[in-house]
């Protein structure tokens, strides 16, 4: 199953984003478990994409499951496998996601999502580096680094007893945040021309023109919902236009109300 952010761009070292990418350079050449921090559509499996690319471990799998994408049996049989006749359904043996990304990464989005009971038998995992098909009596290695990601504040979920401490340390051996898209604005206009681009050669066009008027508006912009938003509204607005970006092609209500456009 895919995580959230992958339709977002390549990561580039400019602006905001240098000092993580500088950080990304030298985690990646080690073990240690990654939690990926950052507001929803930031790009936080491009990092852990990067994380990966980077690593000993590029030439084998990274594999990627959204916690939050399925109910707690599902997802255990997903992370864990299953055995044939563990359960109503099971006709035959299951290997599970981390079973498969041996030798390589996974990569756990929505992380703070993860049910109390999966949380438990993810600790073990990372513990003792085997694992326990459900249904399985005999304990399986496993060689795999653990990259995960969350827009939740866990510490706050920790406090509240919602998610486990000794697992939180585990997953958190070095936190890399991605600042939101509003304070990466140096990358603005290449993420624009990227998402037209793009969009405009799945349309059989070449790419639109921004009016000065519209790359005013795309500038004054907060982006609340970040990369993933800008790469709608540019979408959207190739789509309409006849070869030129103007504001009346964007969302340009919902861009000029002042409660959103000022957000911090």
């Amino acid at each position: 199953p895919a995580a959230g952010d992958r339709d977002a761009p390549a990561l580039a070292a400019v602006g905001a984003l240098r000092p993580l990418i500088a950080l990304i350079e030298r985690v990646a050449v080690g073990d240690i478990s990654v939690l990926i921090l950052g507001e929803t559509g930031v790009g936080k499996e491009l990092v852990a994409e990067h994380v990966h690319r980077r690593s000993r471990r590029a030439a084998a799998p990274l594999v990627r499951l959204s916690c939050a994408a399925l109910p707690e049996p599902l997802l255990e049989s997903e992370l864990f496998g299953h055995e044939k006749g563990a359960f109503t359904g099971a006709v035959a043996t299951k290997i599970g996601l981390l079973e498969t990304a041996h030798g390589g990464s996974v990569f756990l989005d929505e992380i703070g999502e993860l049910p109390a009971a999966t949380q438990a038998k993810l600790l073990r995992v990372l513990e003792q580096r085997e694992l326990l098909r459900v249904g399985g009596l005999r304990p399986r290695t496993i060689d795999v680094r653990f990259l995960s990601a969350t827009h939740r504040d866990l510490d706050a979920a920790v406090a509240a007893g919602q998610f486990r401490a000794d697992l939180y340390f585990r997953l958190a051996g070095v936190v890399l945040e991605v600042p939101p898209l509003r304070a990466r604005v140096d990358e603005l206009d290449g993420l624009i021309a990227r998402f037209a681009a793009r969009t405009a050669a799945g349309l059989g066009r070449p790419p639109p023109t921004i009016s000065p008027a519209a790359r005013a508006l795309l500038h004054a912009y907060r982006w609340p919902g970040n990369v993933r938003e800008l790469r709608n509204a540019i979408e959207r607005a190739t789509l309409l236009c006849d070869g030129v970006i103007e504001p009346a092609h964007l969302p340009e209500d919902r861009m000029r109300r002042p409660a959103i456009a000022a957000a911090p």
